[in-house]
C-alpha cells in the first residue's frame, strides 16, 4: 500500500510495524515536554524535590487540551519544585523566574501551567 504523505511504499506486512512505530514516535513526542520542563527547571534551580505532573487527561474535551500540532496530552501541568534558590524571594517572584525558565513551552504546547513553590524549610 502506497504512503503517499512519507514517499514510500510499504508491503502489507510492513504496514503493522510501520503504525507501531508512528504511535511510538507521537508518544516519544508528548513526553519531550515533561523532559524538557524537568530539564530546564533542574538546570535553573537545582531543586532539592522536582515533581512534574502531567494533568491533561483532566482537561480533556476543552479547548486547551490540544496542542497547536493537533495532538492530544501534555498541555497541563502541576509543577513542585523546592529549591534554596526561592529563599528570601517573593511568591510572586518565584512564579516569575519559573515561568521565565520555561518560556519556550509556554509560548509553545504547554496551556496551562500550575505551581507549588517552596523552599526546603517551608517544605517540611
Amino acid at each position: 500500500m502506497p504512503y503517499a504523505d512519507y514517499g514510500v511504499a510499504l508491503p502489507k506486512d510492513k504496514k503493522r510495524n510501520f503504525l507501531t512505530l508512528t504511535r511510538r514516535a507521537a508518544t516519544l513526542a508528548r513526553m519531550r515536554v515533561a523532559d524538557a520542563i524537568r530539564g530546564k527547571l533542574t538546570a535553573a534551580f537545582t531543586p532539592s524535590l522536582l515533581e512534574v505532573t502531567d494533568e491533561s487527561a483532566r482537561h480533556a474535551g476543552h479547548a486547551g487540551a490540544a496542542r497547536p500540532d493537533g495532538g492530544i496530552g501534555e498541555t497541563h501541568f502541576h509543577v513542585r519544585l523546592v529549591t534554596a534558590a526561592f529563599a528570601g524571594v517573593s511568591r510572586v517572584e518565584r512564579q516569575r523566574r519559573v515561568h521565565a525558565a520555561l518560556a519556550d513551552e509556554l509560548a509553545g504546547s504547554v496551556h496551562a501551567l500550575s505551581l507549588k513553590l517552596q523552599t526546603p524549610e517551608e517544605a517540611v
